[in-house]
């Protein structure tokens, strides 16, 4: 069973390590990455499902050649070529994330992916930032009935809304809308968290971070604005080059995110204004009313003998108008508090 909402409605971060084409070619490399995210703390292991020609055409004129960027030199169907997850791997990578104890989680290019992954038996899909405008895709793959995790990286408002609207119209609203920025890497000041609680608003579902950024600080900035799934691209080591390698997490990095993530999440509980045991403990530290010099029975109470100090032992300093300029009807020592029953002595 797919675990994702049973986490996020439980109040969890649900954390997503995304392989993408770290594998670098080699099962053996996919296989260590599901066992080393789950020891990592990761819920899920996601992959890619295509092939370079479902994606493309393997065409050389000037439309399928990447200009500037991580993939600069590229053409589009060679990249794909090099970066896919080969589809005879993808039954093995699923049984040993049930083994890993994580959930599995493909990314489907179209409708033969969905077809190959509901074969699988895969409990979820992941729409991609490129592909958040195939509103036929989305609507194929959320006719499925499964969850549905839209990745938002581009889209505008309307093509957000788009995209919402297709999965609703074939009855599925099991949506989670992944604020995403399409840059590999991501720059911070591109990155606009603010916009995940505004999605939340808007769009009436919940809404996570697909983070490209370096670091944890935007998965941390991302749960404290109300992230409650966090994707982040994870490797064994950027020396494994690949495609994807560049703007991607080792391992140890991403066992650092999803503490700080989970952390963030304690962090911002709330709203509560309920004092835990240590806060209760601490108030006998704050100031209150003490006698600092000696009061004889009938002297005035004045500011000269009688201060907010710390500790707390005292009534607190609120009370200071209500007592000077009365007299004392009893001798009150100098380190003495100011208790309640002095103040009700004087009231009288």
């Amino acid at each position: 069973m797919f675990k994702m909402f049973e986490k996020i409605n439980k109040g969890g971060v649900y954390i997503i390590a995304e392989m993408s084409a770290n594998h670098a070619g080699k099962l053996d490399n996919a296989l260590e990455i599901v066992r080393k995210a789950a020891e990592a703390g990761a819920d899920c292991v996601k992959i890619q499902t295509y092939t370079a020609d479902t994606l493309t055409i393997d065409c050389d004129n000037k439309y399928f050649q990447i200009e500037g960027g991580l993939w600069d030199g590229y053409k589009l169907h060679d990249l794909y070529e090099d970066a896919g997850t080969p589809w005879e791997w993808q039954a093995m990578i699923k049984d040993e994330c049930e083994r890993c104890g994580v959930d599995f989680l493909s990314t489907p290019f179209d409708n033969s992916a969905v077809d190959f992954l509901e074969g699988l038996g895969c409990g979820a899909y992941k729409i991609a930032s490129f592909e958040m405008v195939d509103i036929p895709l989305i609507e194929y793959a959320a006719s499925k009935g499964k969850p549905m995790i839209i990745s938002c990286g581009m889209g505008s408002l309307r093509e957000i809304q788009d995209a919402v609207d297709a999965c609703r119209r074939v009855g599925n609203d099991n949506i989670i809308l992944l604020k995403c920025c399409s840059e590999y890497p991501a720059n911070w000041t591109d990155m606009h968290l603010a916009n995940i609680p505004d999605m939340r608003e808007r769009f009436g579902v919940k809404v996570g971070l697909s983070d490209h950024s370096m670091g944890s600080i935007a998965a941390v900035a991302g749960v404290a604005l109300g992230a409650c799934v966090i994707e982040k691209h994870v490797c064994l080591s950027r020396k494994i080059k690949n495609p994807d390698s560049e703007f991607s997490m080792e391992i140890e990095e991403f066992a650092q995110m999803v503490q700080d993530a989970r952390n963030a999440k304690l962090l911002v509980q709330g709203p509560d204004y309920i004092l835990s045991e240590k806060e209760k403990s601490s108030t006998v530290f704050r100031r209150s009313l003490f006698a600092v010099k000696e009061i004889e029975i009938g002297e005035v109470l004045t500011t000269e003998n009688i201060r907010s100090i710390r500790p707390g032992y005292g009534i607190l300093p609120k009370h200071m108008p209500a007592l000077i300029g009365k007299k004392s009807k009893r001798v009150i020592h100098r380190g003495e508090p100011i208790t309640q029953e002095i103040l009700e002595e004087l009231k009288g």
